[in-house]
């Protein structure tokens, strides 16, 4: 296929098939995001759909357009977690079997929920990838229909209703911003919305450790990169789809990535200050949009998909903790103090007095470096940003504490 696989009419069908089953999520503007992005930033809640991602529109399309011969051998599919859910969803729906592939290491969250709509889950691999494969060799040996999760034409089609949500919600709206793994989303967007105004900017996000569209619009190949987990699961995708890749070249105006900090800081900042959960894959635009990654947008109406909210509880702790420590609002020191009484006090009244707060506290006067008299003390202390800290070290330095920042 090429890239005139999926056409707007498509995209049409498809709304009227999910009429009354995808929800019509909200269009927020974000004064907060706007700020930091100096651009008119409107978040796309998808995080708020049914299943808690976009991924039940593609999946929906796709097992509503089955033929009752194909419904009736069952559906598989392989995915991270929220296309299983879509298609797990759908597939009860219709009252036929479905059986999901996910990779081992797939967030709890998401297993319990796709199990919870109905399918037979098949834990396998460590990355999306090596779960298809199983998938592709269970439909060989079952005869089961197979749903890709981004690379059918009927899937893209469901992806891209959302583009015509957007163009109903802000007519005038100047780009889209949407994460990327294997393309389906991003494909469908950009359909849609190219379709209908050829002048509306496209811009991709990916992970930084899995850029697999990017590098492979670069190579002007379809290119397998190998890796590494990330916490925007959704998208650690190695080797886009063949329709995605096409769609991509011709439509996607940008792919810029971002990395693990600059995701975990857009979680922990959709969470406190825009009141939304984001998953890894739903909060790469806005990490994209905060931290200056897309040029060219200064003041223009930009639409940022918040794609899913489906985040693994287990992993929120270090999440936050790393979006914490990335704004100085966490912050870990080492020092070395006489071995006396007294002495620790003092330094908590220094600390005190800058008014952080005291985490923790590791007193340890067996390590190989630490003198006869001497004891290491290492504190977790909870400041307000980097001034503060950097106040605070200077204060302590200038009472003659060597300091050390972990």
């Amino acid at each position: 296929m090429s890239e005139d696989c999926v056409s707007l009419k498509m995209v049409q069908e498809a709304q009227a098939r999910l009429a009354g089953v995808a929800q019509k999520t909200g269009l927020s503007f974000s004064n907060s995001v706007s700020k930091v992005a100096e651009c008119k930033v409107f978040l796309k809640l998808e995080n708020l759909q049914r299943t808690g991602s976009f991924k039940l529109r593609g999946a929906y399309n796709k097992v509503a357009s089955l033929t009752p011969e194909e419904r009736e051998k069952g559906v598989i599919a392989a995915s991270a977690g929220n296309h299983a859910q879509g298609v797990a969803l759908a597939a009860s729906e219709y009252g036929c079997q479905s059986i999901i592939c996910m990779p081992k290491h797939a967030p709890l969250t998401k297993v319990a929920a796709t199990r919870g709509y109905g399918a037979t889950v098949v834990l396998h691999g460590d990355f999306f990838d090596e779960a298809a494969a199983k998938a592709e060799e269970l439909t060989k040996e079952h005869g089961y229909t197979f749903v890709h999760p981004f690379n059918d034409p009927l899937v893209i089609a469901g992806q891209g209703t959302i583009s015509l949500e957007i163009l109903e919600q802000l007519p005038d709206v100047d780009a889209i911003i949407a994460p990327i793994g294997g393309g389906g989303l991003i494909a469908g967007l950009a359909v849609a919305a190219k379709s209908v105004n050829p002048k509306i900017k496209i811009i991709g996000v990916q992970t930084a450790h899995m850029p697999s569209m990017k590098t492979s619009l670069e190579e002007g190949k379809i290119t397998t990169v190998n890796g590494k987990p990330s916490l925007a699961d959704g998208i650690t995708v190695k080797t886009p789809g063949c329709n995605t890749y096409e769609i991509c070249k011709k439509y996607v105006d940008d792919i810029v990535t971002v990395d693990e900090t600059e995701i975990a800081s857009a979680i922990l900042w959709l969470i406190e200050r825009v009141k939304t959960v984001a998953e890894g894959a739903g909060a790469v635009p806005v990490a994209a949009l905060m931290n200056g990654k897309i040029s060219g947008l200064h003041n223009k109406k930009v639409a940022a998909l918040v794609s899913g909210g489906n985040i693994d509880v287990n992993n929120m702790t270090r999440v936050i903790n790393s979006g914490l420590l990335r704004s100085w609002r966490k912050v870990f020191f080492e020092t070395v103090v006489p071995d006396r009484p007294g002495v620790l006090v003092k330094l908590l009244s220094i600390i005190a007095e800058s008014n952080a707060n005291v985490l923790s506290i590791t007193h340890e006067r067996s390590q190989h470096n630490i003198g006869i008299g001497q004891t290491a003390v290492s504190f977790e202390l909870e400041t307000a940003n980097e001034k503060h800290v950097e106040h605070l070290v200077a204060e302590l330095r200038a009472q003659h504490y060597h300091v050390t920042l972990k």
